[in-house]
This record gives C-alpha cells, structure tokens and sequence, in this order.
C-alpha cells in the first residue's frame, strides 16, 4: 500500500469519493451533505489521500482544519474489493501522522451507526466519543470520536 497526497479533485479521488457517496446512500438512504471545498483539503489546511495497491487506488480519505489545534478527519472510504486487509487502519494512522506533522493536536471525526466497522475501527484505535457537530450534530444515528494526538 503506497499512499499518495492529492487534491480532492484528483481523478482517483473523485472516482472513491462518489463511491463512499453510494455507500452512504445504501446505508443511510442519501449521500452527506456536509459542505466540502476542495481547498479545505489542500496544505496547510488539510490532506487528501489515496491509497494504491497494485497501482489501483482502493483506499481514501482526508482531514481538514477544524478549529484552532484540531483537524477533522472526512471520506474514509475502502473500496470493497480491498476490505478485510487491514488498510483502513493504515490510512487513518496516515492522516494522523500527516495531521500531527501539520501542528494538529486533535482529530474529530463523525460516522453513523449503520457503519459498525468504522465504529470498531476509531475506538479500537484510540477513539472517544466528543460532542457532535456539524451538519448531522442533531441526527440520532450520528456518533462522534475524537484522539489526541
């Protein structure tokens, strides 16, 4: 697994993010409509990654600025063929590096409950519930994590 820095308008990019979207919409029955500007993913602001395995991209995920010492962790997304590997743990240990190297302190994150290996994945790796914000702050099927760094 090689990991790769690019904008989150990239090609491969764009091609994983629409298909995190279809899984958001399977599970949840719309895709997030949390506001994201590429920009918020571009240093210093934030990181986008992609993950490529045999030259394939199959993983990614980004953080952006969030508040004054934390970063907040968007798109994580494995595509199916490369799940149950491990590299959804790889990149989210990538963004907290690359985070920490910015100066970030804290990630925050939020998911849902109807993605119980990403809940598994955050509090196996340190993980605790924060208050929720953002848009889906209100909605009862929201969970929220965040690590120091």
């Amino acid at each position: 697994m090689t990991f790769t820095e690019v904008g989150i308008d990239h090609p491969d990019a764009v091609v994983l993010t629409e298909q995190v979207q279809q899984e958001y919409v399977r599970r949840y029955g719309s895709a997030d409509s949390t506001p994201m500007d590429a920009a918020q993913f571009r240093a210093p602001h934030g990181v986008f990654l992609v993950g490529y395995l045999d030259l394939l991209p199959v993983v990614c995920g980004g953080w952006r600025v969030h508040g004054e010492h934390e970063a907040e962790v968007k798109r994580m997304y494995v595509a199916p063929s490369a799940r149950g590997r491990g590299l959804a743990r790889a990149l989210l240990a990538e963004l907290e590096r690359t985070a920490r190297a910015a100066g970030r302190r804290r990630l925050v994150l939020e998911t849902g409950i109807a993605q119980p290996e990403a809940i598994g994945l955050y509090t196996s790796s340190g993980y605790t519930a924060v208050p929720g914000f953002g848009v889906y702050k209100d909605y009862p099927e929201s969970r929220y994590f965040g690590k120091t760094l």
